[in-house]
């Protein structure tokens, strides 16, 4: 049991959770930014101003981030710790922590791109060469160390200036702008940038930081969503005019579903619970909507704003590959509150739970691995994965996380049969936050994954000093065996 030496091995993060230097370089503002770091207790939040100067936090939980109310301007307030605009200052140290992960033996970096550190406020006619540099260094660096880049164009963010005065993806107007973004990207990277994602998790964004800034209601969402698939066709058919030989996908929140029984009307359920994601790839990766989403449009009150030429922009930018984040599985049953969700369900009474309460589930890899093969016919990437956990440092900065380790063996020998043994064609991986960054979902730095850890406490405390962990040597071995070590351990 051995990968091919070209697979790519990797790891993946996002420019808000590890970046930080949101003053330098021009940067502008983004919807992240002004966020709140929490805990699993204290949801984080947005913190916004009234009219008339009451002051508020709208939720920004997982996947469930709420719109801010109509009028509201998003503030930062005295007292409150915003971990995006320091993060784990990957700005400052970004030529060390590339060096640790090409170290390892890595092939493949994935890094997002702010968008408003190249256009500031997002509607600027030319690009801040500032914000252009320091990416040009990153991707340069990649490519000396041996690495491909693997760049996340929209990862969850827009600049706040666009998204208040537009109210988000809500416009179409939105489009535009993203298509002089992309442009921007092409021209300056096309010749050392094969790999590109459109969008991020673009099936569980929600509320204030990707769709409508003050309305999240099915209707504004949907419709809001409508405007990222036409920009991401438009977005593939120029890269690939602009870059022939480019290859394109776009990222999909993608947890297994189980029915909770055999029970019939449970396993319906499960097909339509899984439909719900199933709405999103296949539009994207086929160029077209599929048949059901008529009547989830019905039952979820959903009046699609339809323009002519749409169906043909859709067709006419399907994506190359269909990527992933994996990370949980879950069951449902019918008449589950979140039945026609793309997220949420309940636990499983056959898997152990991670600290933050998330089912590991290996098997599901696999499963999910050959649900995309064989409905789409398309190369996969699996482009995030991981270990959310509390890792104890000695006064070194050593941790002995060994259970990292298990929880990546699992999940690597079940991806790695799907290749091998299923024939499924998925063609690399990125272990999601390589090197510690601050939690999306709670804004801690306490829900470590990395294989490096960084001197950082919730509160941006700390030397920042980055270390080995004991994961990291046996990362480095699995990939210097393309995986055939696993299955001597």
């Amino acid at each position: 049991m051995q990968l091919s030496k070209d697979f790519l091995w990797g790891g993946a993060t996002a420019d808000f959770q590890c970046e930080g230097g949101y003053d330098e370089g021009g940067r502008g503002l983004t919807t992240h930014d002004y966020e709140t770091d929490g805990n699993q207790e204290n949801p984080r939040g947005i913190t916004y101003r009234m009219p008339d100067g009451t002051i508020g936090k709208a939720r920004s939980s997982f996947f469930f981030a709420d719109p801010l109310p109509e009028g509201a301007v998003p503030c930062f307030l005295d007292g409150e710790y915003y971990p995006s605009l320091k993060a784990v200052d990957h700005y400052h140290h970004w030529r060390e922590d590339l060096e640790l992960l090409a170290g390892m033996g890595m092939n493949v970096y994935r890094f997002s791109i702010c968008w408003s550190r190249v256009f500031p406020t997002g509607f600027e006619d030319e690009p801040n060469e500032a914000g252009l540099a320091f990416y040009e260094g990153i991707i340069d660096y990649c490519i000396e160390l041996g690495m491909q880049p693997l760049v996340t164009i929209h990862h969850d963010e827009l600049p706040v200036v666009l998204a208040e005065k537009l109210d988000g993806w809500s416009s179409r107007e939105t489009i535009e702008h993203y298509l002089r973004y992309c442009k921007a990207l092409f021209e300056r990277f096309g010749g050392k940038v094969k790999y590109w994602l459109t969008f991020n998790e673009i099936n569980a964004v929600r509320g204030y930081a990707s769709c409508g800034t003050h309305n999240s209601d099915n209707n504004t969402h949907y419709n809001a969503v409508h405007n990222m698939f036409l920009g991401s066709a438009r977005a593939v058919k120029l890269g690939h005019e602009m870059m022939p030989g480019s290859m394109f996908g776009t990222m999909y929140a993608f947890s297994a579903f189980y029915p909770a029984t055999c029970k019939p009307e449970d396993v319906f359920a499960q097909m339509q619970k899984r439909r719900q994601s199933f709405y999103y790839i296949d539009t994207m990766a086929r160029g077209h909507y599929p048949a059901f989403a008529q009547e989830m449009w019905r039952e979820k009150g959903v009046e699609l704003r339809w323009e002519e030429g749409d169906e043909e922009t859709l067709a006419a930018g399907p994506l190359d590959f269909v990527s992933i984040s994996y990370y949980r599985s879950n069951t449902i049953c019918v008449g589950h509150p979140r039945a026609k969700e793309v997220m949420g369900g309940d636990g499983n009474p056959y898997l152990p739970n991670t600290p933050w309460g998330w089912p590991i589930d290996p098997l599901g890899l696999r499963y999910v691995l050959n649900e995309l093969a064989d409905r789409y016919e398309k190369p996969a990437f699996v482009v995030e994965n991981g270990m959310g956990a509390i890792d104890e440092a000695d006064e070194n900065g050593y941790v002995e996380d060994d259970y990292r380790i298990e929880y990546l063996r699992d999940h690597f020998k079940c991806m790695m049969q799907a290749i091998l043994e299923d024939g499924v064609n998925c063609f690399g991986y990125t272990m999601w936050g390589p090197f510690d960054l601050v939690s999306l979902s709670t804004g801690e730095m306490a829900k470590r994954y990395g294989f490096i850890y960084v001197d950082m406490d919730d509160k941006g405390n700390g030397t920042l000093r980055r270390t080995k962990k004991k994961s990291y040597d046996w990362m480095k071995h699995v990939i210097e065996t393309q995986g055939a070590c696993l299955w001597e351990e």
